[in-house]
């Protein structure tokens, strides 16, 4: 009986590896030999030894060849048939080691390396919704502003600023604010869960009418109570105002009441209507709870002046997840029953909106000024280590953050495989290849794809927290449609569903706009025969997208691409009418029979023997 290999690659590709030459001695030396580079070429007291050579090595051009060179080791060690010591030691040498060390004589490396490792998280997290379930989202950067912000803002002087505002403009006691809020929350939870159950919803429409109007109604009393309640300290709550919440309440009961008299079936919309409401109630009752907390927190504006504790650090990074996750979830449930480009265009939007009430939201993101004076962690032992192996006090911070991107991208790697080969990951693929076939075969399509929203947002809101402790300041334009456009090419060029191609594509693509195009604009600058006009410095963004075309038209799987998206894009390279790649398993089975023109294929499972056996060959 012939054996076939269960890998995913298939038998040809496994041929191919296993065909390889052994290159251990290979990948070994040019470790050793770009190792020596780096460090020698990032070494300002050895350079200024060197004369000439020192000065070519300072070059920017030649140190950013240096440092993508010597980031080809991991890529090489992936890619290259060797022992798997040799494999280990060039991984964990390279990261673990010497990055670090070479980074002790020039921080920018350290930041370098962590802006690459920031951005292969955001791409890895993007590659869950565009790669794998295939929902194209152009708004992704607004989840990393999330996670950003909500360290930005605890973890600096802007939450002194915030409670000072609330001591000195209360709007409502803090007392009946939290009584408010509290029964707000716990009546709109329990009636969005109510209405949940199945078997709530009325199967008339006259009374799915006649509840939502009871809903609306005590809606509307609920804003005469908040009005009444939040007049002291500050001016009340303007009649123009209540009359325009009021309308928008209204308004869509009315619109449903129209189209029920139209003849229209409106029994699912005032469903979804009523746990709106719901969910509405809910979250403004945490808002008044919240709010209440910054009154009463208020007096002791002065002891946080700076933020608060950083040991609070660790916590935070759970909170920021479950806040960029929960913003997932806001964002999609509107918008996830579109598909193709009016999906891309929706969450562009959206994304947008983030970055705007960025942008006017003074009292808490301090606007277009942006959050200065972030904090990161405190680790007094990790300070020590530091210490004692050479790196200064005002290092401290980058190594420690470097160490701590490299422990949350493997997590996020783990996190990645295990989700892909999980009967989720199986989902979001079966959506993306075909909807309708993944929906009459059971798979849930609103929730699937709100996991993958959820889990791609939660990625881009941890790294957006570390991103503001390494930056130290955060603000809206850190997070312009550029950014995620360009996390979004990071994810095409490296290979869409290919988790060691997103990365190489987020490490190509950072190198690209950081150094290797900064250096050719800065080596250009004083170079007389070339026009200021012409300079590569000012055309960055000109030789960046003819990269990507040319990428694009040579290679457009990308660079370590995805086996399936390969098959995908290069069907008509074929052998024989069957895929180089793919097994042939036309002699085995029932079509053996086909190729013989004999017989016939009967379901999937064992071979039927009678033409009146049960489909499937169930015996």
């Amino acid at each position: 009986m012939t054996t076939t290999s269960a890998t995913s690659t298939g038998p040809a590709a496994l041929r191919r590896r296993n065909t390889q030459p052994d290159r251990t001695i290979l990948l070994v030396l040019f470790f050793l030999i770009t190792s020596a580079a780096l460090l020698v070429s990032h070494n300002g007291e050895l350079l200024g030894q060197l004369g000439t050579l020192g000065t070519v090595l300072k070059n920017p051009i030649v140190e950013a060849f240096m440092v993508s060179l010597f980031l080809a080791n991991v890529l090489f060690a992936y890619l290259w048939r060797a022992a798997p010591w040799a494999k280990a030691l060039v991984g964990v040498g390279s990261l673990l080691f010497v990055l670090p060390y070479a980074g002790k004589e020039d921080g920018s490396l350290l930041d370098l390396s962590i802006s690459i490792m920031i951005f292969a998280a955001l791409a890895l997290g993007l590659n869950i919704v565009v790669g794998l379930a295939g929902l194209l989202d152009l708004g992704y950067i607004a989840f990393f502003a999330v996670g950003a912000y909500v360290w930005g803002v605890f973890g600096s002087s802007r939450l002194s600023e915030i409670l000072k505002y609330f001591g000195e403009n209360p709007g409502a006691a803090a007392t009946p604010s939290l009584a408010f809020g509290i029964v707000l929350t716990l009546v709109g939870a329990a009636l969005f869960q109510w209405l949940r159950r199945p078997g709530r919803a009325p199967t008339d429409e006259g009374t799915s009418l006649l509840q939502g109007a009871g809903l609306v109604a005590a809606s509307l009393v609920a804003l005469v109570l908040g009005r009444a309640l939040f007049n002291q300290g500050e001016k009340s709550w303007s009649t123009a105002t209540m009359w325009i919440v009021a309308l928008g309440l209204v308004l869509p009961l009315v619109v449903y009441f129209v189209q029920r008299l139209r003849g229209r079936r409106v029994l699912a919309n005032l469903h979804n209507y009523k746990q709106f409401l719901a969910a509405l109630a809910a979250v403004m009752g945490l808002v008044l709870i919240t709010r209440s907390i910054a009154i009463f927190a208020a007096p002791g504006a002065a002891s946080i002046a700076s933020g608060i504790n950083q040991n609070f650090f660790w916590l935070f990074l759970a909170l920021s997840i479950m806040a960029a996750a929960l913003v997932g979830v806001l964002i999609g449930l509107p918008v996830l029953k579109l598909k193709g480009d009016y999906l891309a265009i929706i969450t562009l939007g959206l994304g947008e909106v983030i970055r705007v009430l960025a942008n006017n939201l003074d009292l808490y993101t301090a606007g277009s000024q942006g959050i200065n004076g972030i904090k990161s962690a405190y680790v007094p032992w990790f300070d020590a280590l530091s210490r004692a192996v050479g790196f200064t006090e005002d290092q401290f911070y980058l190594v420690f953050l470097y160490f701590l991107v490299l422990f949350m991208i493997g997590l996020i790697l783990l996190v990645n495989v295990r989700l892909d080969k999980s009967r989720i990951g199986r989902a979001w693929i079966a959506i993306r290849d075909d909807e309708v076939a993944a929906q009459a075969m059971g798979v849930p399509l609103m929730q699937t794809k709100l996991i993958a929203f959820a889990t791609g947002a939660s990625f881009a809101g941890v790294m957006g927290m570390i991103f503001a402790a390494k930056q130290a300041f955060v603000s809206p334009e850190s997070f312009i449609l550029n950014q995620s456009i360009s996390v979004l090419s990071m994810v095409i060029l490296g290979g869409m569903g290919s988790f060691p191609g997103v990365i190489l594509g987020a490490a190509v693509v950072t190198l690209l706009n950081l150094r290797i195009l900064p250096g050719i604009g800065e080596a250009s600058a004083n170079v007389p025969w070339i026009p200021q006009q012409a300079n590569p410095g000012q055309l960055q963004r000109l030789i960046f997208g003819a990269i990507l075309v040319g990428m694009m038209l040579l290679r457009p799987e990308g660079l370590l691409p995805n086996k399936r998206r390969t098959l995908e894009l290069h069907q008509d390279e074929v052998e024989g009418g069957v895929n180089a790649d793919q097994d042939d398993d036309s002699a085995r089975g029932a079509g053996g029979d086909l190729v013989r023109g004999t017989g016939d294929v009967y379901s999937a499972g064992l071979e039927s023997v009678n033409e009146d056996e049960r489909a499937g060959g169930a015996k």
